[in-house]
């Protein structure tokens, strides 16, 4: 990017934390900016300019004929990463985002340190395929979700739970290490008690014995076969009725996906299959 364009183009408006490294960020173009039209589970990129040092260093290289001959002099490749987009299309004042900072990363430690009213940069291209589409209306959609994978399926519950038909439930399964990350978790709860569509299943899998929490203790990949889904639901899994949504780990979703189109039957969705009632996006 030229020296004198100023790429950033989006504030943070508003800023929540979980806690130090879990946290809602709410992102607005700036200006009037762009109101994007997204589907459900879809994301954008999310960007920062290089740190001082990095752009010290790629000066330095261009002034000693050292920087890589494809990248023109004075152009800066921003720091970004995608993110799923946890706010509903409907929502036109910002994009929200559902965002776990990572020690080693080069960007969430530095989104981390911004504070509402600082400026970054936020992709006016919104994509990706992982959405409910082209799910007929009347199923069940069953979203599994490890981490911050949680967000596309706030996107689309949100979007579609005043839609008559859409769905018959919705259920969020997610999956953390310890209750701490539990993120949205009252909000979910409210859905689950506001709507009775809705079901509402946590689960921790590093719950310390002495911890008050009384929810599931385990992964979410042995929901399905100990018998926890079944009994939350009153039916077990079944593929004419079902569409199953995977996102986050893909550890997670390798053994969900191996276990639920062998034994139960679903088939995955692909760009030749388009039909397929189990979905996935590899989140890390």
């Amino acid at each position: 990017m030229p020296e004198d364009q100023d790429p950033l183009n989006a504030r943070i408006v508003e800023k929540q934390l979980f806690h130090e490294t879990l946290g809602v960020f709410r992102i607005a173009y700036e200006g009037e900016g762009p109101k994007k039209d997204f589907e459900p589970g879809q994301f954008a990129n999310l960007a920062l300019m290089p740190p001082p040092e990095a752009l010290e260093a790629q000066a330095r290289a261009e002034a000693e004929g050292d920087a890589p001959q494809r990248r023109r002099p004075g152009r800066v490749r921003l720091v970004r990463r995608a993110y799923s987009i946890a706010s509903p299309p409907s929502e036109k004042r910002w994009l929200e985002f559902y965002i776990v900072a990572v020690d080693e990363g080069a960007l969430t430690p530095r989104l981390f340190d911004l504070n509402v009213g600082d400026r970054l940069f936020m992709d006016t291209k919104i994509k990706g395929h992982f959405t409910i589409k082209d799910v007929p209306d009347g199923k069940n959609l069953v979203t599994v979700a490890t981490g911050t994978g949680l967000a596309p399926f706030l996107s689309m519950y949100k979007q579609y739970k005043g839609t008559p038909g859409r769905f018959e439930k919705f259920v969020f399964i997610h999956g953390v290490r310890v209750e701490e990350d539990l993120g949205y978790r009252e909000q979910l709860e409210q859905f689950a008690d506001d709507d009775p569509r809705v079901v509402y299943l946590p689960a921790v899998s590093r719950a310390p014995d002495d911890s008050p929490y009384t929810g599931y203790r385990g992964r979410v990949t042995t929901m399905f076969s100990d018998g926890t889904y079944a009994d939350a639901i009153g039916q077990p899994l079944n593929p004419e009725t079902d569409h199953v949504f995977l996102c986050g780990n893909p550890a997670m979703i390798d053994q969900l996906e191996a276990e639920l189109v062998e034994r139960d039957g679903f088939v995955a969705q692909s760009p030749r299959q388009k039909d397929g009632n189990l979905h996935f996006e590899r989140y890390w």
